[in-house]
């Protein structure tokens, strides 16, 4: 079974037959969103629009299918295999991965316990997130992260939906990988969503490249002293930093001699420059290279590259 087929078997028998009837790219599918009593929406091409009955999509209110809860809770059931329970971890955390490596963001009602969440109950709004490999969309980039020396230090700023997260899964493979002129290094990854490797059943189903180690649903500051302590990576990468301990993680990785790959969400550097958390980032040079995405071409399209002064390269 293909991958398109195996995301639409874990949807109600009636948004299966809608989604299926749609006339559209699949690998251009971002986003599925499901709202109780409201109408069936998706994330097609970087653009928002609503799902009739047909599959035809609109931008406006006219012909939409609205999502029943009958939708949700057989789909959950089937995300599921009707056993919430068995991924009550996962369910704590906000979302489920599934085979495919596409992630189901979950809300309903918290529950709330003396350890924190618990569980959630009464779930009413689904989020799928498409996991889509551009394989080569880094090539282009390889040049300007690395050189004699290795892999430098680098953050990729994009604001969201520019494709920050595949860029970085390309890259690890890139560098993990190696080529015939280049020797490949080995890449720890943090992946506290899920959303890099995908892991399902401990297995990724992206491929990041035959010298790579995976923390799954691990938090980033955490894994990020694990894998320095247990795997010996030349290169750590993690997505979407932005909390102090982050910041102090990746101090302590660039200390210990290895490399930094990061995504961080932004419009510029001097919209980093203005986070308080991530100022200094910034201010005291601390990484080499700074990407910026923007949502002008394909997926992880680049708009300038700058180096540790911000002098565009």
């Amino acid at each position: 079974m293909d991958k398109e087929q195996e995301l639409w078997k874990v949807f109600s028998v009636r948004l299966r037959r809608i989604l299926t009837a749609m006339n559209i790219e699949f690998e251009r599918l971002q986003e599925i969103r499901l709202r109780v009593w409201e109408p069936l929406l998706v994330i097609y091409d970087s653009r928002e629009f609503f799902v009739g009955e047909n599959g035809r999509l609109n931008t406006c209110m006219n012909d939409v299918y609205v999502v029943t809860p009958e939708d949700i809770q057989n789909t959950v059931d089937f995300l599921s295999r009707y056993s919430l329970y068995a991924y009550e971890d996962e369910i704590r955390q906000g979302f489920l991965t599934i085979q495919g490596g596409h992630r189901v963001g979950i809300a309903g009602k918290v529950i709330m316990d003396q350890n924190g969440i618990k569980t959630i109950r009464h779930i009413s709004f689904l989020n799928i997130r498409l996991s889509h490999q551009v394989k080569g969309c880094g090539a282009s980039l390889l040049s300007y992260i690395e050189d004699e020396n290795g892999v430098k230090h680098t953050l990729i700023i994009s604001p969201p939906r520019c494709g920050k997260t595949t860029l970085l899964r390309d890259l690890i493979r890139l560098l993990s990988d190696g080529t015939e002129e280049r020797a490949g290094v080995t890449v720890g990854v943090v992946d506290e969503r899920s959303e890099i490797g995908a892991c399902y059943q401990g297995i990724p189903q992206n491929d990041l490249g035959k010298r790579t180690d995976i923390l799954d649903c691990c938090p980033k500051a955490y894994g990020m002293l694990m894998l320095i302590r247990s795997m010996s990576p030349v290169v750590v990468a993690v997505d979407e930093i932005g909390s102090r301990e982050d910041i102090e993680a990746i101090e302590y990785v660039m200390n210990a001699g290895c490399t930094i790959l990061a995504t961080v969400h932004g419009n510029s550097i001097e919209d980093i420059r203005n986070k308080p958390v991530l100022r200094r980032l910034v201010e005291e040079r601390i990484f080499e290279r700074y990407v910026v995405l923007n949502n002008k071409g394909e997926i992880g399209h680049i708009e300038r590259i700058f180096d540790a002064q911000g002098n565009s390269l």
